[in-house]
């Protein structure tokens, strides 16, 4: 039992030395593009703080301003997507249908609201949002 234990270890170092030589010769990139990742601090990770594709965000990290037009277009996606869900949606599932950032959210939600294109019912995280 000791001798198949000793040539296990043996083998398990081995390996270990083996893939440690391996990462070390490699450049960075290259690591990053085998592990699907992106360098830190360039932008683009996939952080809960990213905005996704659609959202333009500033140098700061704040989203860029928006027309009444583009958050009009946002509400009338919303509805769409909330027409076609009967039982109605959460605010997560409308963010992650529509890829929206977690920071619109708010807004589109309450001019949805506020103009009576959208129903609200519940609280906090549980609200539901139905189409009228």
């Amino acid at each position: 039992m000791t001798s198949l234990r000793n040539a296990l270890d043996a083998l398990a170092s081995n390996f270990a030395t083996g893939v440690l030589a391996a990462i070390r010769a490699a450049s960075i990139e290259d690591l990053l593009a085998e592990s699907g990742g992106k360098r830190p601090g360039r932008g683009g990770g996939t952080t809960a703080g990213n905005p996704g594709p659609r959202t333009r965000v500033t140098k700061t990290g704040r989203l860029a301003r928006r027309s009444e037009e583009q958050i009009a277009k946002a509400v009338d996606q919303v509805v769409s997507l909330v027409k076609k869900n009967k039982a109605g949606l959460r605010a997560e599932q409308i963010k992650k249908s529509l890829g929206l950032d977690v920071r619109e959210m708010p807004r589109i939600l309450k001019t949805g609201v506020r103009t009576r294109k959208l129903k609200a019912k519940g609280r906090k995280r549980a609200t539901v949002y139905t189409a009228k």
